[in-house]
């Protein structure tokens, strides 16, 4: 009796003891997979969470039934409060920049830590290694691109088996091939929610566009339009806005005004067409009384390399030119600040965004300390910004996320950026549209500046470019190899030969296709106005450079972003004369888009300075 209870007893003892051995092995087994959950293989147990990167299955692949893809890559954001340069790879070709700006690379975020900038390394062969250029030039102005062994149908330089495809509404998928990547915003100045489908073979991650992030393409835009409108009636500026106390200057701007307001009638001024022009009597005018009237103070204070030290090389030099030629010119500037009309802030945000990087300084908050301690600087050491709170000081900024650093801390400033969304913050009236211009030689910037006569451009359309954003992977799904004179293409190589092969394209084609990239603002439509090609625009609250003066439905096609299926459609039904009278335009606005070491008139330069001097003046009160 006592052998069976001790049997009895032994038994209870080693079932109790396999049950904890169970229950460890399966408490591994879930740590285990709770680990490997955000990367590979196993199945998600639970949705994502805040911030955390998207889960997929490894080796997923589509049915044999499915329908086939066209290959093109398009690069992944996440939008949160931390800034990776979105205009680094906005040229034709592969980005130019990386002497002062090295974020070349598709960014991620850590989901650990949302400010941690993590680089996603793929695995593609260098730009340019296979793609070779078989004919620059022929009769026809054509210029097909051949490669051995790599497809360029808006690839560019990525691996032929990268392939990416959008999801139709009702389209049927595989659980198991992908999974939806939910973005949520990490307080309320992000953006909001975005859905991406990301799917994975063996060797290349790819990223395809759902529907639910192409909702926003039902938006309804502000059109060109209501733009105009919203320039006649530009709001009268809140009394809580007028200067603390009057000072001559002001009075001096008044008079200005109102000699603009009742401009004499204008004909044959050599060098200027009224036909691109809102009213050319009046720009005459307001552009005479600036060049005899306006002073302006440069801050001293700041050191370099963020403050006083221009970057004149790359996508965002426009802010590095107007720099170095405000800061050297005479007949503007005045060392006195009681005699200025305009202050200007003297800060590169390519350069802010470089230095403070290095710092692993990403968040817009810290961003803005940095500026607000300048602006107390100058606040606490001078008595002008405080007397209009700003109102009177301008800053010229072209990086993409200057428009959204600035916005609060400079809120009354007049800006002048590249960046001009109207849906965003960009107030038209009071802030100011700085064209995009990619610098490729600071001793020569016209270097290659023109193009063949109409005649001879025998491309409807062309594009070329990164896929950043939304539009343009939607562009390449449309477009890309469906018809012999639409020349749409991924990223171009980035040696010599790539970009010979993007200018003769923009040299022999009848419009230029300037599709917004993370932003709303491109290279392209200064390029385009350099090799004398009719901009082609869709960028939906895109506000064009100098709004306030020229009318630019005289000279550029605007589409919006939901209308890119009937791009050729549109394009087509364009009258052969009205295109002629578009693009001969196109030349007569040319001057007014180029940068010259020694500033002439109505150049780049002094229609930058313009528009902040017209906008000052519609925001005077006294």
């Amino acid at each position: 009796m006592d052998i069976a209870v001790l049997a009895q007893r032994f038994c209870h003892i080693a079932i109790w003891r396999l049950l904890v051995i169970i229950g460890m092995v399966v408490a591994v087994l879930i740590v285990t997979q709770a680990f490997e959950l955000p990367y590979w293989k196993t199945t998600p147990l639970s949705p994502p969470s805040k911030g955390s990167t998207a889960m997929v299955a490894r080796n997923a692949t589509l049915p044999n039934n499915s329908p086939p893809t066209k290959p093109f890559v398009a690069n992944l954001r996440v939008d949160n409060d931390t800034f990776a340069s979105d205009s680094d790879k906005e040229a034709g070709f592969e980005n130019q920049t990386k002497e002062t700006d090295k974020q070349d690379d598709p960014v991620s975020y850590d989901d650990k830590n949302p400010h941690k900038e993590v680089k996603v390394k793929k695995d593609y062969p260098k730009a340019g290694t296979n793609l070779t250029l078989n004919e620059v030039q022929n009769q026809d102005g054509i210029l097909p691109i051949e490669s051995q062994g790599l497809s360029t149908k808006g690839m560019g330089n990525f691996h032929a088996d990268s392939r990416i495809s959008f999801i139709a509404e009702n389209a049927s998928s595989v659980s198991n091939a992908k999974q939806t990547m939910k973005t949520k915003p990490t307080d309320k100045k992000t953006k909001p929610l975005q859905e991406v489908s990301v799917t994975l073979n063996n060797k290349f991650t790819i990223v395809s566009i759902s529907n639910p992030i192409l909702k926003r393409l039902h938006k309804q835009p502000v059109s060109l339009s209501q733009m105009n409108s919203m320039l006649l009636n530009s709001p009268v500026p809140s009394r809580h806005m007028k200067p603390r106390w009057s000072s001559v200057r002001d009075h001096e701007l008044v008079s200005a005004k109102l000699q603009i307001e009742n401009s004499p009638l204008r004909r044959n001024i050599s060098g200027l067409y009224a036909s691109v022009f809102r009213n050319v009597s009046m720009f005459i005018r307001s552009y005479e009384l600036m060049e005899h009237t306006l002073k302006i103070y440069i801050y001293r204070e700041g050191e370099k390399p963020i403050y006083h030290q221009p970057v004149l090389k790359g996508i965002y030099a426009s802010e590095g030119w107007f720099m170095k030629l405000m800061e050297g010119n005479k007949k503007f500037a005045v060392r006195d600040p009681k005699k200025a009309h305009l202050f200007y802030l003297p800060f590169s945000s390519q350069m802010l965004r470089i230095k403070l990087a290095a710092q692993n300084i990403h968040s817009t908050k810290d961003l803005e300390k940095y500026l607000r301690r300048y602006v107390e600087l100058i606040a606490g050491k001078y008595r002008f910004w405080n007397r209009t709170r700003g109102a009177d000081h301008f800053l010229v900024a072209c990086h993409d996320w200057a428009s959204r650093v600035t916005m609060q801390l400079m809120g009354n400033c007049i800006r002048s950026l590249c960046n001009a969304n109207v849906a965003n913050g960009f107030k038209i009236g009071k802030d100011t549209t700085l064209p995009v211009t990619y610098i490729r030689s600071v001793e020569d910037p016209l270097k290659d500046m023109g193009g063949r006569p109409p005649s001879r451009r025998h491309i409807l359309a062309f594009f070329a470019g990164s896929m950043h954003g939304y539009v343009r992977p939607i562009l390449l799904q449309y477009w890309e190899n469906k018809e012999p004179d639409m020349k749409i293409f991924g990223p171009m190589p980035r040696d010599i030969e790539g970009k010979k092969i993007y200018r003769e394209y923009m040299k022999n084609s009848k419009y230029c296709i300037c599709a917004r990239g993370y932003e709303v603002h491109t290279p392209r439509v200064v390029e385009a106005i350099f090799y004398e090609c009719v901009p082609v625009i869709i960028s939906d609250n895109y506000v064009p450079p100098f709004f306030e003066v020229l009318n630019w439905e005289a000279f550029s096609v605007f589409i919006q972003e939901k209308d890119i299926p009937n791009l050729r459609k549109i394009l087509l039904s364009i009258p052969e004369e009205k295109y002629l009278a578009m693009q001969s335009r196109v030349k007569m606005v040319q001057r007014h888009f180029l940068w010259h070491k020694n500033p002439v008139r109505y150049d780049l330069f002094h229609m930058v300075l313009h528009s902040i001097w017209y906008n000052r003046l519609l925001q005077i009160i006294v």
